[in-house]
């Protein structure tokens, strides 16, 4: 048995009421450790993807992505964590700004390209995108000035290259188009 891992899955989901409990509780059923979930629309009406990062050895893994197949609202799904990938974090993060630190904390944020969505007299709030590492890096060098809140979406993820092949099983009925243009 191989060691435990975070794998990222992404499926395609029919976009009805009460399909993200049934996949989440499929995850407690089992025992297994969901690290993140991001839910989002897609292209295609009627359809949402979800990626969900899970910790888990390579063969749960396969058990995971069987299970998820079987769901009626699934239309299908694809273990990502092997091929080459994309995958972001956004994070948004409230941090004192002194008049005499705001000029530091400037200089910080542009190394990590990171952007100012609010700047108040005594705050700055602060919206970065990007790998766990580097969002981890920013808010590292951030934490003397003072962190005052912070949240951080869940992991979005796509792999490289041309058509996704969890995209490509979606077939069409008869009010869906394509997700993939040919």
């Amino acid at each position: 048995m191989s060691a435990p891992q975070t794998h990222t899955f992404v499926a395609y989901v029919e976009d009805q009421p009460g399909v993200l409990n049934r996949v989440t509780s499929l995850f407690r059923r089992r025992g297994y450790n969901i690290v993140s979930l991001n839910v989002g629309r897609t292209n295609q009406d009627g359809i949402s993807r979800m990626t969900m990062v899970v910790e888990a050895n390579d063969d749960s893994a396969v058990r995971i992505e069987a299970n998820l197949y079987k769901m009626v609202n699934v239309l299908s799904v694809e273990d990502i964590t092997h091929k080459q990938n994309v995958s972001r974090d956004m994070v948004l993060i409230k941090v004192k700004a002194t008049p005499e630190k705001r000029s530091d904390i400037f200089k910080l944020c542009e190394v990590f390209r990171a952007h100012f969505i609010d700047v108040h007299p005594d705050t700055l709030i602060v919206e970065v995108t990007g790998t766990q590492d580097k969002i981890d890096g920013l808010v590292t060098m951030l934490a003397p000035f003072g962190i005052l809140e912070m949240v951080q979406t869940g992991t979005i993820a796509m792999t490289r290259g041309g058509k996704g092949e969890a995209a490509d099983a979606v077939a069409p009925g008869p009010n869906l188009k394509p997700i993939v243009a040919a």
